[in-house]
């Protein structure tokens, strides 16, 4: 069986909290990153700095009516116990979404690219995106093209990095030569496989596309 859908609705309620083995807690918030432009409703998710205009990453299979859509980030504030709160908080990315429905999602299903198939995943496996910048995003297809200069430390995308020191917001990026749009934000502890789930209401219409950085535990474990 391939890997299971988590509690993403507590995942993106402000307040949430969890506990790490360790002892480190966490306590969610979520940030607005601004509305996607999707022109042709193909929605791409990769890393950015590896990926955007490579020619090597397709859209999900699954798409939407074009239009501009919200994306939002839950964002986990991580502290020790008995200590104060820090005028520099360690946050992290521990989820990013792609809202198309302002409506409750009754079911999961990984995002599948063409000529994937859930069959052929063993126990807890899924299919997903590599990260090697340390950062991922979502874009429509049309936008392929359209940052030319993202290869190296050039250009709006690296801009919008760098100018906010990285921090665990969605950079909401558009191209001055074409006007297409990227929304950005770190992966969560950084390098890895990440996977994008798609959420449904209960009579099959979408709700949203969200990846998981694996930041947050599941709601029912006492630690993590």
């Amino acid at each position: 069986m391939p890997m299971s859908s988590r509690d993403y609705t507590w995942l993106f309620t402000p307040g949430s909290t969890f506990t790490y083995e360790s002892g480190t807690t966490g306590v969610i918030h979520v940030t607005d990153g601004g509305e996607l432009d999707l022109p042709t409703g193909q929605v791409v998710a990769c890393d950015p700095f590896v990926y955007l205009g490579s020619g090597d990453v397709e859209p999900f299979t699954a798409t939407v009516a074009p239009g501009r859509y919200r994306v939002e980030a839950a964002v986990a504030t991580l502290g020790e116990p008995g200590e104060p709160e820090s005028a520099d908080p360690h946050r992290r990315v521990a989820a990013a979404r792609l809202v198309i429905r302002d409506e409750p999602a009754t079911t999961w299903e990984l995002a599948l690219l063409p000529g994937q198939d859930l069959a052929e995943l063993e126990d807890d496996e899924f299919f997903g995106y590599g990260v090697d910048a340390g950062t991922g995003c979502f874009y429509d297809a049309a936008a392929e093209k359209g940052f030319p200069e993202t290869e190296g430390d050039e250009g709006p995308l690296w801009d919008a990095f760098q100018d906010s020191d990285w921090s665990a917001v969605v950079h909401l990026v558009t191209s001055p030569d074409t006007g297409n749009t990227v929304a950005a934000f770190t992966s969560g502890w950084g390098d890895g496989a990440y996977p994008t789930w798609i959420g449904r209401t209960a009579s099959g219409e979408i709700t949203c596309f969200l990846t998981d950085f694996f930041v947050a535990p599941d709601p029912g474990d006492a630690a993590a």
